[in-house]
C-alpha cells in the first residue's frame, strides 16, 4: 500500500532482509523520497510483545531510506513498529531531500521531537525506543534533556556514538547556516514550548548534550562500537560508562568476533551488530548473537 511518500508491507508479510549498508542507497534511487517497506506505518500499533515503536535516527547525510534498510527489515519482521524520519535537510526538493544532518542541530532536535511526538501520538504509546547511529545519537539527546522528551524513551541503542569526542565539522556547519539565516533577516521557525529549557550558561549544542553527562535516569542505554571505525576515531570516543543512577552498557562488536570487520556504515547493516540491537531492545528475549566473518567497510 502506498500513501503518500510512505511505503507500508503488510503485516503478514515479512520484509526481505539484505545485509548490506548500500541498500538503503538502492531503495532511495529505486523510491526516490519514500519510505522503506515496513516503516513509517502511522497505523501500526504495538503489540503486547513489543509495546513501543521503535525510530531510527539516521548519521550525517543520511535518510530514512539510506540508512537503514537493514535494520528497518529486522525490527519490522520482529514484530515493532518501525519509524524513521529524515531531519536536517537543506532542502525539500530530491535528491536534497534525502541527505539529512546537515543543518543546524538545534533544528534537527527539534524535528525529532515533533517526529517522535506524531509517532507517540498515532500508536497510543507512552514511551518509545531509539535507535540511532552516528549523528543521530546526540540528536535526540538533546530532545531529552531540553525540549521536553524526559520520560519519552526506555531504551536508546547508539550505533557508532562518539560521546567523548568535541564539536566537529557538523556543529561547525550548522552554526554556519545559523549566522548566515540571521545575516540574510531569516528568524528561526517559531517553536512554541512550555516544556522546554535552556542549557545551563548558555553551552553550545556539543556541550549541552555530553555535560555533565548524556545520560538520564529511567532509560536503559547501549553503546555499540566497532574498532574498524575509520569515522570515529578512536572509536573508544564512543564508550562511555553513566554516573550513578543510570543503566549503560558499552558493547565492541569484535568482543567475540574479531571476524568481523564491519565500519562505521557497515554497523548498521551487519548480522552481528543487529542481533546485538534486538537483544538491547528486548534483553529477555535476545537472539543468538552470531559471529559471521565481514570484510572491512567504511
Amino acid at each position: 500500500m502506498v500513501s503518500g511518500h510512505t511505503v507500508v508491507a503488510h503485516a503478514d508479510r515479512p520484509v526481505r532482509v539484505t545485509y548490506d549498508y548500500r541498500a538503503g542507497i538502492e531503495a532511495e534511487l529505486r523510491h526516490p523520497g519514500g519510505s522503506l517497506p515496513g516503516t513509517n506505518d502511522f497505523h501500526c500499533r504495538p503489540t503486547t510483545a513489543h509495546p513501543r515503536p521503535v525510530i531510527l535516527l539516521h548519521g550525517s547525510g543520511g535518510g530514512r531510506q539510506t540508512n537503514w534498510a537493514t535494520l528497518a527489515a529486522v525490527l519490522r519482521n520482529a514484530g515493532y513498529c518501525v519509524f524513521a524520519p529524515t531531519y536536517g535537510t537543506l532542502g525539500e526538493v530530491w535528491p536534497a531531500s534525502a541527505l539529512g544532518g546537515l543543518g543546524p542541530k538545534l533544528d534537527s532536535a527539534w524535528q525529532v521531537k515533533t517526529f517522535a511526538d506524531r509517532v507517540r501520538a498515532a500508536t497510543r504509546a507512552r514511551q518509545v525506543d531509539i535507535v540511532g547511529h552516528s549523528l543521530g545519537t546526540e540528536i535526540p539527546t538533546y530532545w531529552l534533556k531540553y525540549l521536553g522528551g524526559a520520560g519519552s524513551v526506555s531504551h536508546y541503542v547508539s550505533l557508532a556514538p562518539y560521546w567523548r569526542q568535541g564539536p566537529d565539522g557538523d556543529d561547525a556547519r550548522g552554526e554556519a547556516i545559523s549566522r548566515f539565516r540571521a545575516l540574510l533577516g531569516k528568524p528561526g521557525p517559531r517553536r512554541p514550548c512550555p516544556e522546554c529549557s535552556s542549557p545551563p550558561g548558555d553551552l553550545d549544542f556539543n556541550a549541552a548534550v555530553r555535560r555533565p553527562t548524556p545520560y538520564l535516569p529511567g532509560i536503559r542505554y547501549t553503546n555499540i562500537v566497532t574498532r574498524h571505525d575509520e569515522i570515529v576515531t578512536p572509536y573508544t570516543n564512543g564508550l562511555l560508562a553513566g554516573p550513578p543512577g543510570t543503566r549503560v552498557r558499552n558493547i565492541v562488536l569484535q568482543d567475540g568476533c574479531a571476524a568481523d570487520h564491519s565500519g562505521h556504515l557497515g554497523l548498521v547493516a551487519g548480522r552481528r551488530s543487529t542481533a546485538l540491537v534486538l537483544a538491547a531492545l528486548d534483553p529477555a528475549h535476545a537472539p543468538p548473537i552470531p559471529c559471521v566473518p565481514v570484510a572491512q567497510t567504511i
